[in-house]
Order: structure tokens, then C-alpha cells, then sequence
């Protein structure tokens, strides 16, 4: 692993803590982005954006996001989108 590998979930626990309307003082990867950190419909759109933006990633379609309620999940979906980017 590299480090920018290494840094992408840290950057994306950095980005969701940035952006909890419930502020935690550490965001770990098993909190639910709702219930633990208060997340509505419309903050997680916002960080959507802010996530594809950091990250230089193409718009998610809302299906790919269907599945996403913990943070874990959030940190898998942008490692996956930077792994695609990055194939031939």
C-alpha cells in the first residue's frame, strides 16, 4: 500500500466529521451516518459532492449509494471509485 492509499480513510473520516451536523470527536468506521452522527437526506447528498470533489471522482448514481450507512461503507465506495479510475 502506498500512502495515498493509506490516507484515504482517514481522509474520509476527516471529511464526514467535518460535515456531522452531530460532531464527534472521533469518527470511527462503524458508526451509522444517521443514527450516530445525525446525517439527513440532504447533508448526505452534500457530502456526496464534497466526497467525489476530494476525492476526483465522477458522479455516484443513486443506486451505488443505496447501500451506504456507515462510515465503513462510505470509505469502501471511495476506494472502489479510486480503484476503478485508476484501470486501464
Amino acid at each position: 500500500m502506498t500512502n495515498t492509499e493509506n490516507s484515504v480513510p482517514a481522509r474520509v473520516r476527516e471529511l464526514i466529521a467535518a460535515m456531522a451536523p452531530d460532531p464527534q470527536s472521533a469518527v470511527t468506521d462503524d458508526q451509522q451516518l444517521v443514527t450516530d452522527l445525525g446525517f439527513d437526506s440532504l447533508r448526505l447528498m452534500e457530502l456526496t459532492l464534497v466526497l467525489e470533489q476530494a476525492f476526483d471522482l465522477p458522479r455516484y448514481r443513486p443506486d451505488q449509494l443505496a447501500g451506504i450507512h456507515r462510515v465503513a461503507d462510505v470509505i469502501a465506495l471511495i476506494e472502489q471509485g479510486l480503484s476503478e479510475r485508476t484501470r486501464p
